[in-house]
């Protein structure tokens, strides 16, 4: 059902036009939500959310961030804003990744800051931009993003920078559930599991096509299992869900499953 007007509910969605946060960004845009969506330099995948959603493009703001970079933070939520008034839900899906494996000594201190602003510093930067807003309105969803075992703070070798930024989220995630609860705004956390390459764009339907013997229920995830979560979450009646992390695995044991 299309939400217009001025009640319109708007998302903030980060590296939302491509990969896990292409799949968030469509199923926002189905459920008749304007959003403002971030990417970081493809433009062409950008311009494709555009291209694919031609009776939605009035509800579709593109802004190019580095959400490493604390002014393009600023400037994101200046520009949200300006032209939608409100944020009620954040959907931080951008998070640096070093895909190289190597251990916690063999990283550079460029390296490391860049995992810690990314997914640690631009989350609570986020926050206090949008938090003002959903108080007003008695009403937010933040959802942040993790790894499988964040929630106990697992080591996860060859990934320890990264780690190390989310398994402080879980905490910042907790936090923000406890504070926040008194104005209607929850915050949780989504565990991705092994979704690698055209997998994080694609369906349930297709996944199911496609047997993969590495996973326990038979199939890979995709971004779909991803945002049909993330959209759960971020319903009304979820109110009572606020602090938790969710593990979307199918069973895969994500961080040991190349020792």
């Amino acid at each position: 059902m299309i939400k217009g007007g001025i009640d319109m509910r708007h998302a903030l969605i980060t590296a939302g036009t491509k990969g896990l946060g292409r799949k968030v960004t469509d199923q926002f845009l189905r459920q008749g939500y304007s959003v403002t969506v971030t990417y970081r330099s493809d433009e062409e995948k950008a311009q494709d959310l555009l291209h694919s959603w031609p009776e939605a493009r009035d509800r579709i703001q593109l802004v190019q961030t580095d959400v490493t970079r604390k002014e393009d933070v600023k400037q994101l939520i200046e520009q949200t804003f300006q032209r939608f008034g409100k944020v009620d839900f954040l959907i931080n899906n951008a998070g640096p990744y070093i895909f190289e494996r190597k251990k916690l000594a063999d990283y550079s201190d460029e390296e490391w800051d860049a995992m810690i602003r990314g997914n640690l510093d631009a989350v609570f930067q986020l926050y206090k931009g949008v938090i003002p807003s959903m108080r007003e309105n008695g009403f937010g969803r933040i959802i942040n993003y993790g790894f499988q075992g964040a929630g106990a703070a697992s080591g996860w070798i060859y990934r320890s920078a990264f780690a190390a930024a989310k398994v402080g989220l879980v905490s910042l995630t907790k936090t923000i559930a406890f504070e926040e609860a008194e104005h209607g705004i929850t915050c949780n956390m989504v565990c991705p599991g092994n979704i690698i390459g055209e997998m994080k764009e694609a369906t349930i339907e297709e996944s199911r096509s496609l047997p993969d013997e590495n996973t326990p229920i038979g199939r890979s995830g995709t971004g779909e299992d991803i945002a049909r979560t993330i959209d759960f979450l971020c319903q009304d009646d979820s109110d009572m869900i606020t602090g938790a992390v969710y593990e979307v695995t199918g069973g895969l044991d994500v961080i040991h499953r190349y020792r």
